[in-house]
C-alpha cells in the first residue's frame, strides 16, 4: 500500500511558504488604498457635481431658448378632392387622362359623342339667320306702307281737285249731280285709301321700332338659343378645372353617361393642407397665424414643412358624426374631446417634397405669439374659382357673321 503521508508534509510547507510571500504585500497595500480612497472618492463627488451642474446648466439654456408650444401626432394631410361630372349626357368617345397621371388646367380629360349637339347648334344658327331675315323683310315694310302713303296722299290731292272742279260746274249747271257724286265717292276712296297705308305703315313699324338689328327682340332670342346650344356643345368636351393629379378614374370608352355623375377626380397637390387634430386642453394658447412645424411620416421625419395656423374648427369630431352621442345619461364617462386644427401648408416645401392626401404627419406649433384671435374672422375660400362656358369670342364672332350674311352685308 501505497504511503501519500510525505506528499501531504509537503504540500502544508509550500502552502506556510506561499503564505509568507503574500501576507507582507497585503500587509503594504491596504494602508496604502486606505490612504488613497478618501481623495479618490472625493474628486469622484466633484467629477459627478459637475456633470450634474452641466447638464442643469445645458436643460435651462434650452429651455429658455426653446419656445413654449403644442404637439399631436393626431394629424393628417388633407385637400380639395375636385370631382370631375358631364354637364350634360352623352357617350364617352375618348378618355384623355388617367390615374396618377399629372393634369393642368383646361387639360382635356374626357370627350362625349358631339353629333347631337351639332345638329342642334346648326338649327339654332338656322333661326337666327330667320330671325335676322324677318327683321329685314319688317323693315322692307316700313319703307313699302312709306311708298303706299305717299301714293294714298297723291290720290286725295287728285280727288279732292277733281272734286271741286266738278262742283263748281254743277254750281253753274255744267256737270250732273251723279258726275259730283261719283267724285264725291272717289275722295272718299281716297281718304280711306291713306288712312289705310297709315295704318300698314304702324303694324309694319311696330315690330322694328326704337330697336335695330342686334337688339330686336326676335334677333335677341336667336342669339339666346345660339348661344344655348353653343353651351350645350362644349360640355361635349370635358377640361380639367384645376391643376392636379388624376384619381379616381370609372369612366370607359363607350359609356353613356349621365349629367353630374362623377367620372374621376382631380385633387390638386400644391394646395394641400393639414388637419390636426388638438386635445381640448392643448387649445387655449393656440391662435390663427402661428408657425407651424410639420414631419411626414412618408419622409421618415428628415423632411421638415413649415406653416401657419388657418383657424379652428367648428366643433369636436363627435359634434358632426353621423350619431353624435347622447350624453344625458346615467352612465357619462367624461372623455376628452379633439378638435380638428387646419394648417397651411408652405407651397415651397410641397413643390420640394410632394405629399399625398391622407398621410400621417407630426406637428409642432409655436404658441408664444397669442395677439392673434382665437378663430379665424374671414379665410379666403378654398378652390379658387371655374369660368363660366359662355361661348365665348368664337360663338359671338359667328352669331355677327350670321347676322350680316342674312341683311345682305359683308361678314
Amino acid at each position: 500500500m501505497t504511503d501519500y503521508s510525505h506528499q501531504f508534509d509537503r504540500d502544508d510547507s509550500m502552502i506556510e511558504h506561499d503564505t509568507e510571500m503574500v501576507a507582507p504585500s497585503l500587509g503594504e497595500v491596504l494602508p496604502r488604498l486606505e490612504a488613497e480612497s478618501p481623495r479618490a472618492r472625493r474628486l469622484g463627488f466633484i467629477l459627478l457635481g459637475a456633470a450634474v451642474l452641466i447638464a442643469a446648466a445645458i436643460y435651462g439654456v434650452l429651455h429658455l431658448m426653446s419656445a413654449p408650444g403644442q404637439v399631436t401626432d393626431d394629424a393628417y394631410v388633407g385637400g380639395d378632392v375636385v370631382s370631375i361630372t358631364s354637364r350634360q349626357g352623352g357617350t364617352i368617345l375618348a378618355i384623355r387622362a388617367d390615374n396618377t397621371q399629372q393634369v393642368r388646367r383646361g387639360q382635356p380629360l374626357i370627350d362625349l359623342d358631339p353629333a347631337t349637339e351639332d345638329v342642334a347648334l346648326a338649327s339654332a344658327e338656322a333661326d337666327l339667320g330667320r330671325a335676322a331675315r324677318s327683321v329685314r323683310a319688317a323693315n322692307s315694310s316700313v319703307d313699302e306702307a312709306d311708298a303706299e302713303i305717299a301714293q294714298s296722299k297723291a290720290d286725295l290731292s287728285r280727288a279732292e281737285d277733281d272734286y271741286r272742279r266738278r262742283k263748281a260746274a254743277a254750281a253753274e249747271g255744267a256737270v250732273s249731280g251723279e258726275e259730283l257724286s261719283h267724285a264725291a265717292d272717289t275722295l272718299a276712296t281716297a281718304r280711306a285709301a291713306l288712312n289705310l297705308a297709315r295704318a300698314k305703315r304702324a303694324q309694319a313699324a311696330s315690330s322694328v321700332a326704337g330697336t335695330s338689328i342686334a337688339d330686336n327682340p326676335a334677333v335677341l332670342s336667336a342669339i339666346a338659343a345660339v348661344r344655348r346650344a353653343a353651351i350645350s356643345r362644349s360640355y361635349m368636351n370635358i377640361v380639367a378645372p384645376v391643376s392636379g393629379v388624376v384619381t379616381q378614374r370609372t369612366a370607359q370608352l363607350g359609356q353613356r353617361v349621365a349629367a353630374g355623375t362623377p367620372r374621376m377626380a382631380v385633387v390638386p397637390l400644391d394646395t394641400l393642407r393639414v388637419d390636426a387634430n388638438f386635445r381640448e386642453t392643448q387649445l387655449r394658447d393656440l391662435r390663427v397665424g402661428q408657425p407651424a412645424t410639420i414631419r411626414a411620416d412618408v419622409y421618415g421625419g428628415k423632411v421638415t414643412y413649415h406653416g401657419r395656423v388657418l383657424g379652428l374648427g367648428a366643433g369636436s369630431g363627435n359634434a358632426f358624426s353621423l350619431l353624435p352621442p347622447q350624453n344625458a345619461t346615467g352612465n357619462w364617462i367624461k372623455i376628452v374631446q379633439r378638435v380638428p386644427v387646419r394648417i397651411a401648408l408652405d407651397p415651397k416645401g410641397l413643390h420640394r417634397n410632394p405629399l399625398r392626401v391622407g398621410l400621417s404627419v407630426r406637428v409642432s406649433i409655436d404658441t408664444s405669439d397669442r395677439s392673434a384671435p382665437f378663430v379665424a374672422g374671414a379665410n379666403p375660400p378654398a378652390g379658387g374659382h371655374e369660368a363660366s362656358l359662355t361661348g365665348g369670342p368664337k360663338i359671338d364672332a359667328k352669331i355677327q357673321q350670321i347676322i350680316a350674311e342674312n341683311l345682305g352685308r359683308p361678314a
